[in-house]
């Protein structure tokens, strides 16, 4: 019994990853279900402000904690329908929130599967995890190629504590947030031009580079740390 009760917030999630496939909800993450929504997705911003950001962070965080690939048409659509700034402070709080969710559920489900699987293995990597947690998680964060769920699942089962994962969590995805809740903010005029943003931006160097530069910085810590303490 107690260790179905410790699947079981995996289970959900998984469950509601399930759902949204079977619904088809993959298919409405399209430049073409924008543009057919947006004056009613702005609709409910300007009658109902508070409880559309509230279902908003809501539906981001459920998005992230059942992994499902959608994350970054919906950071677009909270730039679209709140603006920049505040299409990116409730995005981040949405991601930030899914991004716990799933943390928590994997760590008690699979946290003592792994413990048996692997504790000597996790003994010798924990103290440097629970040390420099932070840095490692926030390096990841930083460079948007790196699977969001991934860096999850990671930091859940190796160790890294939880508030270094939420500290990181939040600073690291910050600059890849604003980034895409500024081209939904500036969405409305494109599709109206029949034109589509670009989202390979992100990937260009003027923003890549100073993203990845950021990360390899957050690190130096731990190669000062680790190539110090060898030559010292």
């Amino acid at each position: 019994m107690s260790h179905l009760r410790r699947l079981a917030p995996l289970l959900l999630i998984l469950a509601a990853l399930a759902l949204a496939y079977a619904l088809g909800l993959q298919h409405q993450l399209s430049w073409a279900a924008l543009a057919a929504h947006q004056a009613a997705l702005r609709t409910w911003v300007q009658t109902e402000p508070l409880a559309t950001a509230a279902i908003y962070v809501a539906v981001y965080a459920l998005a992230v904690a059942a992994s499902f690939p959608g994350a970054i048409w919906i950071t677009i659509t909270g730039g679209l329908m709140f603006g920049t700034a505040w299409g990116a402070a409730l995005a981040v709080t949405g991601s930030t929130s899914g991004a716990i969710l799933l943390f928590f559920a994997a760590r008690s489900a699979l946290g003592p599967f792994l413990e048996r699987r692997a504790g000597r293995l996790i003994d010798r990597v924990r103290p440097g995890l629970q040390r420099d947690g932070f840095l490692y998680v926030l390096a990841l964060r930083l460079i948007p190629v790196v699977p969001f769920w991934l860096i999850n699942l990671a930091a859940a089962l190796s160790g890294v504590r939880f508030s270094h994962f939420v500290a990181a969590t939040v600073i690291g995805i910050i600059p890849a947030v604003t980034v895409f809740a500024s081209i939904g903010a500036g969405l409305g005029s494109v599709l109206a031009a029949g034109q589509t943003p670009d989202l390979t931006v992100i990937f260009s160097p003027a923003v890549l580079l100073p993203l990845l530069g950021l990360a390899a910085l957050s690190l130096l810590p731990v190669a000062w740390r680790h190539w110090g303490g060898k030559n010292a």
